[in-house]
């Protein structure tokens, strides 16, 4: 599958990381990795692709060490795929297309922290409703690596945000003109003021961004949040669910979005595009409640 076409091409990093995952459906295979498909039974069914071009693509991406095969059945013995290190490192791009696609290809080129409720983007996210978070795990903001989802109760509350901080200084340039970006601090002190009742109706909360866990900390000794915050700085909760991002300041930064989450991992509702900040969290906790009654 060698693409090189030109002498400079030898030294071009681009070229280069092309050679290895420039076709359509290696991009594709390393996105459902990220998600948690890792059968090929199941990432046929989830590509639509040919058996023959899946084997290939699949040889092709354990011989570049972007994905291994892991053994999960001794007779016969059958494999599954696992992104490597390797391949996790791709992540970031593959976020950094989606975000592109969002901004540029269902969206109008204008940087934002929300979207429209009528909007493809939104579409994406709500058809989350029925989907399994794979396990993984992310840093807490007072050290250690934590599980997205709670084990000791029923439902989670996984807000997203884009950040908040400590200090008002710390905040990028223009933060506030970016539409969706203001209310991180009233989300939060929010969900503390009433993380008794979501106790109560056998819920954790979670806060989700993509700060460093120092950042996190400050912010949550500052305000006295109760509850974790955890940092996915590396992307993987981003890339498992593609959930949406924005660009600012150079990082990659969360759209505001609420999910709630059984304890079988499963999404059960979700909130996106989230305008009104206090209304979502009694949005929430009224979900929760309601689930809560159903069982």
């Amino acid at each position: 599958m060698a693409r090189r076409t030109s002498p400079e091409d030898a030294t071009c990093a681009i070229a280069q990381a092309l050679d290895v995952v420039g076709d359509w459906w290696t991009l594709l295979i390393v996105r459902d990795a990220a998600r948690g498909v890792h059968r090929f039974d199941a990432l046929q069914a989830e590509l639509g692709v040919s058996r023959k071009v899946l084997t290939e693509r699949l040889r092709l991406l354990v011989e570049a060490d972007v994905l291994s095969r892991v053994p999960y059945q001794e007779r016969p013995v059958r494999h599954e795929y696992r992104l490597t290190p390797r391949g996790r490192a791709l992540l970031p791009v593959l976020i950094a297309l989606q975000d592109w696609g969002d901004t540029w290809v269902l969206g109008d080129g204008s940087t934002t922290a929300t979207t429209a409720e009528a909007s493809a983007e939104a579409q994406r996210v709500h058809e989350l409703v029925g989907e399994r978070i794979p396990e993984l795990q992310l840093p807490g903001h007072t050290g250690g690596l934590l599980d997205p989802v709670a084990a000791d109760s029923a439902y989670t509350v996984l807000y997203c945000f884009p950040g908040a901080y400590a200090r008002a200084d710390s905040y990028p340039p223009g933060w506030t003109d970016i539409p969706g970006t203001p209310g991180c601090t009233l989300e939060s002190c929010t969900y503390r003021d009433r993380l008794a009742e979501f106790t109560a109706a056998g819920a954790a909360v979670h806060g989700v961004s993509t700060q460093r866990p120092d950042e996190q900390r400050a912010f949550a000794e500052k305000e006295g949040l109760r509850f974790p915050l955890l940092s996915d700085a590396g992307l993987s909760l981003i890339a498992a669910l593609r959930l949406p991002t924005f660009r600012a300041a150079g990082a990659c930064r969360l759209k505001r979005l609420t999910l709630v989450v059984d304890r079988e991992r499963v999404v059960r509702e979700v909130q996106y595009p989230v305008t009104d900040i206090a209304g979502s969290v009694a949005a929430a906790l009224a979900t929760v409640r309601r689930l809560a009654s159903e069982e």
